[in-house]
């Protein structure tokens, strides 16, 4: 079946032509801005190696004068402030034309809401392919700080919408400190250490087994350690406010901290945001 002409026509938030514009055409309008800028260098810097590969999206500013600013910028604000960071005089931009407030709207919030980042468990993917591969040697820095900046997993984010309905659900299991997670399929790991004792012959060995006919010795009674729970809270809000002191430390110096303490840090961090409303809620 044919396409009448409307349903050929390409909306009005996919036309425009792309084009430089001076920086000082554009208008210091924040109608169509989500959130702050931020941090652009990271951003600056790939501008900077690749070029800037996609156009911020600009429309005529209602606003205007006859001379001084034309445009409106309705997404792109990060790309342009870091077009700004680099000095340059001028910004890749799509021109559209005629633009309504509700086409702009939709043109501002598309990428913001739409956009899926990737996962921490595509990140650790990816940075094993980079590495294997030797490819773009300078995406691993930003590899590894996008996985500090990894939104929370999707299991852990359905628990918390569950506990917000006021379904029953439980806590999530604390991570290791280390910050290393099991692999899927992998054998568990005894934590038991070997202990080392005097063997006969006077030398230190690994323990030995029974001989034939000794009867083996019974299992050691383990040491039971009985605290009350106003010892257990006290113990516990002593160490957390020391550790609140050691957490504000490293908050002064971030940014100097390595990318991979960092997300360790963030991981051990998202489990207590997750505990707070079961602890709040008893």
């Amino acid at each position: 079946m044919p396409l009448d002409p409307e349903q050929r026509a390409a909306p009005a938030h996919a036309t425009g032509a792309v084009e430089f514009v001076a920086l000082e055409d554009i208008a210091p309008d924040d109608t169509f801005r989500l959130r702050p800028e931020g941090d652009v260098s990271d951003l600056a810097t790939s501008l900077g190696r690749l070029g800037q590969l996609a156009p911020v999206e600009l429309r005529p500013w209602p606003g205007a004068a006859t001379d001084g600013p034309r445009f409106q910028v309705v997404a792109g604000f990060r790309r342009l402030a870091a077009v700004r960071m680099l000095a340059r005089e001028r910004v890749l931009a799509r021109l559209h034309g005629a633009l309504s407030d509700e086409d702009a709207w939709g043109l501002a919030l598309a990428g913001a809401l739409l956009r899926e980042p990737l996962s921490s468990e595509e990140l650790g993917a990816l940075r094993e392919r980079l590495a294997a591969s030797g490819i773009a040697p300078w995406a691993e820095e930003l590899v590894e700080d996008s996985l500090a900046r990894a939104p929370v997993a999707a299991e852990l984010r359905e628990r918390f919408l569950q506990f917000l309905a006021g379904a029953p659900t439980r806590l999530p299991d604390p991570l290791p400190a280390s910050g290393e997670r099991e692999q899927p399929g992998a054998a568990p790991v005894d934590s038991t250490l070997e202990s080392s004792t005097l063997s006969p012959t006077g030398g230190e060995g690994r323990e030995r087994g029974p001989t034939p006919g000794e009867q083996p010795l019974p299992p050691a009674e383990p040491e039971i350690l009985e605290v009350t729970p106003e010892e257990l809270v006290a113990d516990l809000a002593a160490r957390l406010s020391a550790l609140n002191q050691d957490l504000a430390t490293a908050l002064e110096a971030w940014e100097d901290l390595p990318a991979e303490g960092r997300r360790l840090l963030v991981d051990q961090a998202r489990y207590v945001a997750a505990a707070l409303p079961f602890m709040e809620a008893k």
